[in-house]
């Protein structure tokens, strides 16, 4: 599949995406006039050779609500134009061996738009995917609700303890619809470091599974009469034991990351709950957890400011609570119902579990 693009049009407003602000974006110091995309470059980070506040980009692209969660637009080989006048950014590319971009002077001075075709798949991502892609397919976190209603496997075909791709699992409560399957345990509690509730249970992520077969409601049961027949399924892939009891959720392998940031409408005031891997801090590129979610306005897309409480200081027998210190950005990438996951994109300092997370 082909994309066509020529410039980028000026859309609607986004100030229904991303609030009011209260100053238009600042271009940050020694910006380039412009910037030849390269494989492997994120979009936050191109903005960030031109901007102060790089998750600001869709203001100045000029984009409109819609274009935020489909946010496909330059790619490989393309020019970054900065209009300081703005600012704004637009994009170009170059024109034969002179380097004349789409939609700049070309022979008698006059502006000429370029049309061109590039694969979609070659579009240069928001952030890096590498880093998030292990949780956009995987059940992160479930709760009480959700294990009620998760399919389990009752019985497996061995007596292997550790089952390997290829085996052969049968579950209960198989959704007939569904035949992909990631399969779980339920791990650790997330605990709100702000009120110590528990908020749900981060899922351990064992391997997945496809239905095989489907028993046959209507087929006479062989010994037992009163006995119910599970669903067969083949394990596609084991990366931890899998064994009677665990859960399954149904996955999509097909679920992809494509959104612009943009600011939350909602007033958010969450707090860090855990680091992956488990490591107590946490800089760029790693990903969090945080105590908000869909109940609390957040989804996809979302950039949230990161801040630290530096506690307080005595003097003269009086206490005195120091303020916070803001010192990063985060990107949510993933929502649950009190729960989301965040990429850390820009920080001066060590994250750790507690720090709040607050609008921009």
């Amino acid at each position: 599949m082909f994309r066509i693009i020529s410039s980028i049009a000026a859309g609607l407003a986004f100030l229904a995406s991303v609030g009011v602000q209260a100053a238009p974006p600042t271009v940050a110091d020694n910006a380039p006039d412009s910037y030849t995309v390269v494989k492997g470059d994120t979009l936050w980070g191109i903005s960030g050779r031109f901007l102060q506040e790089p998750w600001r980009w869709p203001e100045v692209w000029e984009m409109n609500e819609d274009e935020i969660k489909n946010p496909h637009l330059i790619y490989p080989g393309q020019i970054v134009v900065l209009d300081r006048s703005g600012p704004f950014l637009r994009i170009g590319q170059r024109i034969g061996a002179g380097g004349n971009m789409g939609n700049a002077p070309i022979g008698d001075g006059k502006l000429e738009p370029r049309i061109y075709q590039t694969p979609v798949d070659e579009a240069i991502s928001t952030i890096p995917l590498k880093a998030i892609a292990p949780f956009l397919a995987r059940p992160l976190v479930v709760d009480g609700n959700v294990l009620e209603g998760a399919a389990t496997i009752v019985a497996t075909e061995t007596n292997r303890v550790y089952l390997a791709r290829g085996d052969t699992v049968f579950a209960k409560d198989v959704d007939e619809n569904i035949d992909k399957w990631a399969i779980f345990r339920p791990s650790k509690p997330l605990v709100d470091p702000a009120n110590r509730q528990v908020i749900g249970y981060e899922a351990l992520y064992l391997g997945s599974a496809k239905v095989m077969e489907r028993p046959d409601a209507t087929a006479p049961k062989a010994g037992d009469a009163r006995a119910e027949n599970p669903v067969t399924l083949e394990v596609v892939e084991a990366i931890e034991e899998i064994g009677v009891g665990d859960k399954m959720l149904p996955t999509d392998d097909d679920l992809i990351f494509s959104y612009a940031p943009h600011a939350p409408k909602e007033l958010i005031d969450a707090r860090l709950v855990s680091i992956y891997r488990g490591v107590s801090e946490a800089g760029k590129f790693n990903v969090i957890s945080i105590s908000a979610g869909v109940r609390d306005g957040l989804e996809p897309g979302h950039v949230l400011a990161m801040f630290r409480d530096r506690g307080t200081s005595t003097h003269e027998r009086k206490v005195y609570a120091l303020p916070e210190k803001r010192y990063g950005m985060a990107m949510v990438f993933r929502v649950f119902d009190r729960v989301s996951y965040a990429l850390i994109m820009d920080t001066d300092g060590q994250a750790a579990v507690g720090d709040a997370l607050r609008n921009p």
